[in-house]
């Protein structure tokens, strides 16, 4: 007797006219007389499963009539190779064990509101794209970590909770803590200063929070970022380094991700123009840009999400905008040594209109121009104690920057809401599910 072997659909082409066993779903199902068809998902892939009336006993030959779409199943079957079939391969099914029948599933094929769908994402990330976006997820994450580890980075944990601010007071989430008030962090990179003069070269990788009542489908109040920081490194050589972590993010979805971007439909050709160096231009120059467009654009303002496409419309991949004016920019930003209102800072935007994905830039590092700015943005000087000793004990030249994993993802699965990028979204309307 055949011993029966459990796989995955994603590992069938490994067990042709063999016989498995497959844990899953019902996707979908097709009756014809005699035989009837099952469209099996296993959260690796899709799968055509048979069953033909004189090849499975009577029970199970009538399941056809009360299996429902998302009820839990193991199918036994003897795999066949079709080019015709979804994923190339098909189950010749010798018998099913129910698990549960699934009750009538909420999402049809028919088309559903943007609400309705976000109230059932719980259930909606089952679907074909939505699952999809959700694995390019997976290996943009896995990229950003296989990127630095191999480039001896070392992860360090930020905290979640902090008693300051990083990029303003303005959009923080203030939490009560005992008996006085923290923040849930807008970034972990104060803290990733301090690892980087302890290893050189670190990352944090984590949730990060901004409470800006932002309707745009560029924003969530809860998103995740990777922040490299790297000690004896200046603007230049930290643009280098984005640049480079960027191209082999790219790289290694489209070697990795071909049947994902294939079911949303994506111009991989587009992806595979993103290759190092990036276009390197100055805020200055970004702003001719606009003006050359007709842009009536106001000096010494940060870009719109409009000002940001019709910049990146000129480049066929990511642009560096780098030494912006100061005024605009983060207190830590270190200043232009031949023109002291600009701030050594660099946003990348990604071409295809869809926005900045990385922030960073140098680090002010020297320890009285660091107070003179806290006292400037009229921040609690009390709570960046511990920050101002890095220019104390060792101050060294430094840079990183940030990229924001969802704005990344859904650049490179090609899709126009970043709602759809994290398992569960948070916006400003939105607290579950």
């Amino acid at each position: 007797m055949e011993k029966l072997t459990k796989t995955t659909i994603s590992q069938l082409k490994n067990f042709v006219d063999k016989t498995v066993t497959i844990d899953g779903w019902v996707y979908n199902k097709r009756v014809s007389g005699k035989i009837w068809f099952l469209l099996l998902r296993d959260g690796t892939g899709l799968a055509q499963c048979v069953i033909v009336k004189s090849e499975v006993d009577s029970e199970n030959f009538e399941l056809k009539n009360i299996l429902s779409q998302e009820s839990s199943v193991s199918i036994t079957g003897t795999v066949r190779k079709d080019d015709r079939s979804v994923g190339g391969f098909e189950i010749g099914v010798q018998s099913i064990l129910v698990h549960q029948i699934a009750d009538e599933y909420p999402i049809s094929p028919k088309e559903h509101g943007t609400d309705f769908l976000m109230n059932n994402r719980h259930l909606w990330m089952r679907s074909r794209k939505q699952n999809a976006i959700l694995k390019i997820r997976h290996h943009v994450i896995k990229a950003c970590r296989d990127f630095f580890d191999s480039n001896d980075f070392v992860l360090m944990d930020s905290p979640i909770l902090t008693a300051n601010a990083v990029e303003g007071t303005s959009d923080l989430f203030e939490v009560g803590y005992f008996n006085r008030s923290a923040f849930l962090t807008q970034s972990g990179q104060l803290y990733g200063e301090a690892g980087a003069m302890a290893f050189k070269k670190i990352y944090c990788f984590g949730p990060t929070f901004r409470a800006e009542k932002s309707k745009t489908r560029r924003h969530l109040t809860e998103f995740w970022m990777v922040e490299p920081e790297i000690a004896y490194c200046d603007l230049d050589e930290n643009m280098t380094w984005a640049e480079k972590f960027v191209e082999y993010i790219v790289s290694h979805c489209i070697e990795n991700c071909k049947a994902e971007l294939d079911i949303l439909e994506r111009d991989i050709s587009k992806l595979e123009k993103i290759k190092t160096p990036f276009p390197r231009i100055t805020y200055d120059e970004a702003v001719k840009i606009l003006e050359k467009k007709g842009v009536d654009f106001q000096y010494g303002s940060d870009f719109g999400g409009t000002d940001e496409t019709l910049i990146s419309e000129e480049y066929d991949c990511p642009v560096m905008i780098h030494r912006w004016p100061a005024e605009i920019k983060a207190f830590y930003m270190k200043r232009d040594k031949q023109n002291e209102n600009l701030a050594l800072g660099v946003d990348m935007l990604a071409p295809e209109g869809y926005g900045e994905i990385i922030g960073g830039g140098q680090r002010e590092d020297e320890h009285d121009i660091l107070v003179e700015r806290i006292n400037e943005h009229k921040l609690p000087i009390d709570v960046f104690g511990w920050y101002l000793d890095l220019r104390k004990y060792g101050s060294v030249p430094h840079s990183g920057f940030g990229l924001g994993i969802e704005r990344a993802v859904t650049w490179i699965s090609g899709i126009r809401h970043i709602r759809q990028t994290i398992p569960f979204p948070r916006t400003l309307t939105r607290l579950e599910p």
